[in-house]
């Protein structure tokens, strides 16, 4: 049975024979990306049509009296557009309501209806319930998929309408992702002055940060970058003072950050979730600092910790066991510390441990400053402390109950870099990654993204990213969210 468009949706051709045992089979020129509900009346042979804002996701063809089952994907790719119809009916009978795609124009009005008008009248997206983001199956269901979404597809989700962007703007997806362990970690990286990029090394893609905007003296100072919560920190200095700029996943912006209560370089640093601390380092003057501060990413704002044990700089930080520690460093004379230092977040106490900090290596034959070497190359995946020894270029694992380093297997090929800098060391959940790669004389030379997930056997590295570039790695940090 033919059918064609009417202002009140879709009825029978008039000009045919109506007989009450002859049921459509068939429905063409039906196309829209909304899906729409019609009701068939058999007293005056018309199909009438109302719009519904959410695609069903599971529905049947009628198409020559047989059932067919596709996929919503493949229906809205057949040429013809068939009717969609609910599951729940069969084709021995004709069904009081069918859910098919409704044009998103106005159709020609050859026969108006106005009864029958506010049928086929759509809710303008505006309107719609804002809390209840996906309304056919409520908010917490809906959030509760978005959860499990990968973070690379929010983007392309916030476009979809205004609540869908205000929830992942609002940070609440990412704090509830938290708490549902839901964590995806994205490694960001700087190889020029003031472009940072981003790789996912689930989906393997490299994103491009919108470009720094600082001040004229920020992007020649020595840099050090942490990601705590959805922020990337990244500390410098300006003409008179240090300096921090802050970009925000949420937003996807940089903007000036909150300064530490004490401004500080080389310090020691790691983050736990939406928190943050950072340890030692030197003031503007050249004093090396015993002081502590914890950074909470969604206020924004520092708090002072109890002072260490030992004034240190060019130290490295992590969280294991739930406890944040400080690794090696430089004290006070330039003198190397070995040591550790604890610090338990429920007692707010500093404990020294000796020994914990991985021997550094030097090249009798060419003697390094320690003031040339980078800080401690250390890493912690599953609780366990590995470190990179750049010289011997080897992984080393820290023995908790003996105290002492055993060698677990050696860095990836080609993993060069200057005395430990431009080489970065990092935990990505549950791998360890090295972010670096060889150059050579003219500068030419690229960066690889190497991962191994360690565990008894030697280490095995595979490579999940390379590019090009023209310079090493100046900064690295690994954002987990």
């Amino acid at each position: 049975m033919d059918f064609c468009r009417t202002s009140a949706g879709i009825r029978r051709n008039p000009k045919l024979k109506s007989e009450p045992n002859m049921y459509p089979t068939t429905l063409t020129h039906v196309s829209a990306p909304a899906t729409a509900c019609c009701r068939w009346s058999s007293s005056t042979h018309e199909l009438t049509v109302a719009s519904y804002p959410i695609p069903f996701p599971n529905c049947i063809l009628l198409r020559d009296s047989k059932v067919e089952s596709y996929s919503p994907k493949i229906k809205t790719m057949l040429e013809d557009r068939p009717c969609l119809v609910s599951r729940d009916y069969s084709t021995t009978r004709e069904p009081d309501w069918a859910h098919i795609t409704y044009p998103n124009k106005r159709p020609p009005d050859d026969e108006p209806n106005q009864e029958d008008a506010p049928a086929r009248k759509s809710p303008k997206p505006d309107r719609l319930d804002s809390s209840s983001l996906i309304p056919a199956i409520g908010r917490d269901n809906s959030i509760n998929c978005l959860l499990r979404c990968s973070r690379a597809d929010y983007c392309s989700l916030s476009s979809l309408n205004t609540s869908f962007r205000n929830l992942i703007r609002s940070g609440e997806l990412y704090r509830l992702r938290r708490l549902h362990g839901v964590i995806e970690h994205w490694i960001y990286f700087s190889c020029q002055l003031l472009e940072w990029e981003a790789f996912d090394p689930t989906r393997r893609r490299w994103l491009r940060l919108p470009r720094m905007d600082p001040n004229d003296c920020f992007p020649y100072a020595d840099k050090e970058s942490l990601a705590v919560g959805t922020n990337l920190l990244v500390f410098g200095r300006d003409l008179t003072s240090h300096a921090v700029y802050r970009y925000s996943l949420l937003t996807n912006e940089w903007s000036p950050g909150t300064s530490m209560l004490q401004p500080r370089c080389l310090f020691g640093s790691a983050s736990l979730g939406s928190s943050a601390i950072v340890a030692g380092g030197c003031d503007s003057l050249g004093n090396v600092l015993r002081s502590a501060e914890i950074y909470d990413s969604e206020t924004g704002f520092w708090r002072r910790l109890p002072d260490m044990n030992r004034a240190r700089k060019m130290c490295s930080g992590v969280f294991m066991d739930g406890k944040f520690y400080v690794v090696g460093g430089v004290g006070m004379g330039s003198e190397i510390l070995t040591c550790a230092e604890e610090f338990d977040l429920v007692t707010g106490v500093w404990r020294e441990l000796p020994e914990m900090s991985p021997v550094r290596a030097h090249d009798e034959m060419l003697p390094v400053p320690v003031t040339s070497e980078a800080p401690p190359l250390v890493a912690v995946v599953g609780d366990e402390l590995y470190a990179a020894d750049y010289a011997a270029m080897e992984v080393r694992r820290y023995d908790k109950r003996r105290g002492v380093w055993g060698t677990v297997g050696g860095l990836p090929r080609g993993a060069d870099s200057m005395f430990g800098w431009g080489l970065a060391f990092r935990a990505c959940g549950e791998k360890l990654i090295v972010v670096g790669g060889p150059r050579n004389g003219s500068g030419d030379g690229f960066i690889e993204v190497n991962a191994w997930v360690p565990g008894e056997g030697p280490a095995q590295w595979e490579v999940l990213g390379r590019r090009r570039s023209g310079s090493f790695v100046y900064n690295c940090a690994v954002m987990g969210c």
